[in-house]
């Protein structure tokens, strides 16, 4: 009645004889449980705007987040993930395996998908997760489950650390068949989750505030002109990323692994995240984006400004 008749809540109310507050709190569950889900199709005419010009610019998909100026960073994050769960849940189909990179925005767009059980599905964890402090496992943990639930889905982690002190262990333990069974699993994955790390910001990247990094790393890189980063490799504002050591330690997908995934949706909210975001648009990784405004706008300035695509 509410969402294809059109009727107002005080006219179901009535016809139902309930209170127009039980009204509301039935439509507010029949979201949250699945049971009503709202996509927004793209805009026919797309020429001259934001999602309009990126698409153009870079051959992808773009759903623009309008953000409120007086938004925290913490509210605009918010505010994209909600609309990123929805374009997320419309890509996956029966028999996919979901690849997620963890991360402070994919923690968010999990904790806000409806259960929705789509048949045969398996959700693996892109990147490790452990470092010299811990395991991990708890804040990886909450992200992979909470896409697991909601799909009904298989969960599959991966225990291995973000960034290995030496490139010989990375190989060693790439050649165990435990390791290798999720690698594979990896690389058949039918659609990615993820979004870019940054240096700066109003919500630290947690790759860089969670003491995964030295120092020492932090300062090399940053040398090498190092922008944020996907699934813990670390790029350039032009996209490069293979002839840093680092990355040979890294145990995320490289770009060139992460482009053989049909289906790869970024999420990006807040404008110190839009350089590290051209970087991921150089190279090649996005095939769908979700993003705020202001973020969107300040890539395409920047853009015009260096005048590289």
């Amino acid at each position: 009645m509410y969402y294809l008749q059109g009727e107002t809540m005080e006219t179901i109310a009535r016809h139902l004889g309930v209170s127009r507050s039980s009204v509301s709190r039935l439509l507010a569950y029949a979201r949250e449980s699945g049971l009503v889900r709202i996509s927004v199709a793209p805009a026919p005419g797309e020429r001259g705007t934001l999602a309009g010009e990126l698409n153009q610019i870079f051959g992808i998909h773009t759903t623009v987040v309008r953000v409120r100026d007086f938004d925290t960073g913490v509210n605009r994050l918010d505010n994209v993930a909600k609309v990123a769960a929805e374009r997320f849940l419309d890509m996956i189909e029966p028999g996919n395996v979901i690849g997620i990179a963890w991360g402070n925005t994919t923690a968010e767009i999990t904790r806000h998908m409806p259960p929705v059980e789509v048949e045969d599905t398996t959700v693996v964890q892109l990147n490790g997760a452990a470092s010299a402090s811990g395991t991990g496992v708890r804040y990886i943990d909450t992200t992979i489950s909470q896409a697991a639930d909601a799909l009904g889905a298989n969960m599959v982690h991966f225990p291995v650390p973000a960034f290995f002190d030496y490139e010989e262990t990375k190989k060693a333990m790439w050649r165990e068949r435990s390791v290798r069974t999720v690698v594979d699993l990896i690389e058949r994955a039918d659609v990615a989750l993820f979004g870019v790390g940054a240096f700066g910001g109003d919500i630290p990247s947690h790759v860089y505030s969670a003491g995964y990094l030295e120092e020492s790393d932090i300062a090399e890189v940053r040398r090498e002109g190092v922008v944020g980063d996907i699934c813990t490799i670390l790029i350039r504002e032009d996209g490069s990323y293979s002839d840093m050591a680092i990355n040979h330690r890294a145990s995320g997908p490289t770009p060139e692994l992460l482009k053989t995934i049909p289906r790869r949706l970024c999420v990006v909210a807040g404008e110190a995240k839009a350089i590290p975001l051209i970087g991921a648009l150089r190279a090649g990784v996005v095939t769908d984006l979700v993003v705020d405004d202001r973020t969107a706008r300040r890539v395409l300035e920047r853009i015009r400004t260096t005048g590289l695509r």
